[in-house]
């Protein structure tokens, strides 16, 4: 009835480490070569993976524990300084800036927040974008701060599925 008493989605964060990246959400992790935008198939802004999720009203995923860095106040991107210095950009989509928003719904975050690998950031409707954009998923390296971090899964992931280690 009008939503009124629709309950609303709780998701706990994961008990991740900070040695660890999580994915971005329930999907499949496809080859970063197959993005359709030469400056993330070629990894210009850094060490990357993609991901291809499917559905409308699809939470994306905070990766790792840190600070939200950067939020973009069209939820195409965010960005997530880790404890241990790392910078991860999250990039939702090729050129979906051009949507100004629609599609994309930012939840109960905002920049300069502490957040949990596991927190949800941004809701996404992939199956209506699709019909415009590559909604190809973005989970790159900016800054790896002096440390390695080594991709490590590759297939179907789920929210909880590790995605990467640091050394």
């Amino acid at each position: 009835m009008f939503g009124l008493f629709k309950k609303k989605e709780s998701f706990e964060a994961l008990n991740l480490s900070d040695d660890k990246i999580s994915s971005l959400g329930n999907g499949k992790l496809i080859p970063i070569e197959s993005v359709s935008d030469e400056m993330f198939a070629q990894k210009m802004l850094g060490d990357s993976i993609a991901f291809s999720f499917s559905g409308n009203g699809v939470n994306v995923f905070a990766p790792a524990n840190g600070t939200l860095s950067v939020l973009f106040p069209t939820g195409h991107a965010f960005g997530i300084t880790m404890d241990n210095g790392i910078e991860i950009l999250v990039h939702i989509g090729v050129n979906t800036v051009e949507s100004k928003g629609a599609g994309f719904k930012i939840l109960d975050k905002k920049q300069g927040d502490k957040v949990k690998a596991g927190d949800p950031i941004v809701k996404v409707d992939f199956d209506d974008m699709k019909e415009k954009y590559d909604m190809s998923t973005m989970l790159i390296i900016t800054n790896p701060a002096d440390k390695t971090v080594t991709f490590t899964r590759e297939g179907d992931v789920t929210r909880e599925s590790i995605v990467a280690t640091i050394a």
